[in-house]
């Protein structure tokens, strides 16, 4: 596996993106691994990296870098600076990227996304054609616009791909009753989908470096995630998972 820094264009700015690429010939499937409220940070690093371990090119956009290198402003401040317009455009400059690489199956990609970034990741899913899958892990929020247009739960028509949805029923965004909200509006429109609840387990369990993470809840839900994107993305490479 090799990972590394790569910069992407967006509007004719750079765009850092970290990308981790399996060991082999390829090509092999892609993920966008989207990041939570604290950028692409060590955890968001370590998830991309184990996308790759189970077989995929991972790549992780900073959806921060219209705030600049020098910006010292914390993780909430810079979220709410997001626009629903400019991350569309940020993760669609990551598509372009990724199915122009020599090491993708452009034909086969998926997207996976963690606290804001499993709101993107269901937004997504919606607004971009070219993904076959998606993994929302308690995206909060998704019945709320950044900015201007449709929030990401009144675009649930326009979705196009199967989802897996991953929530702890100790979160209060998104809550269990959320969840069933998301379930109960995804099934009306008969979108392909499962969600699994975790008992104990909060807001960003899946993340080793923070309070609130929940082993179990991690234990099992990255293998059904795993599994349910190769589903829907065909076999991989054999990898640690």
């Amino acid at each position: 596996m090799g990972s590394f820094w790569e910069r992407v264009k967006v509007g004719g700015a750079d765009m850092k993106v970290y990308l981790s690429v399996p060991d082999g010939k390829g090509p092999f499937p892609a993920v966008v691994v989207i990041q939570h409220q604290g950028g692409v940070d060590e955890f968001i690093e370590e998830m991309t990296e184990r996308v790759t371990s189970a077989g995929y090119v991972g790549a992780a956009p900073d959806l921060y870098h219209r705030d600049g290198p020098d910006c010292r402003d914390d993780g909430p401040t810079r979220r709410a600076r997001l626009l629903d317009v400019n991350v569309i455009d940020d993760v669609n400059a990551t598509v372009g990227f990724l199915k122009g690489h020599h090491a993708v199956d452009g034909e086969r990609l998926g997207i996976v996304g963690f606290c804001m970034g499993g709101r993107v990741a269901y937004l997504m899913a919606a607004a971009h054609p070219s993904f076959k899958v998606a993994a929302d892990y308690y995206g909060g929020n998704i019945m709320v616009p950044w900015g201007q247009g449709p929030a990401p739960f009144e675009r649930t028509g326009e979705i196009h791909c199967p989802l897996i949805g991953l929530f702890g029923e100790e979160d209060g965004n998104p809550s269990p009753a959320d969840m069933r909200k998301l379930d109960a509006e995804l099934t009306r429109r008969g979108k392909v989908h499962e969600f699994h609840s975790y008992p104990g387990a909060n807001h960003a369990f899946m993340n080793r470096r923070g309070q609130r993470y929940h082993a179990q809840a991690d234990r099992d839900s990255w293998p059904k995630t795993l599994a349910f994107f190769e589903k829907h993305l065909g076999k991989v490479a054999v990898g640690a998972r």
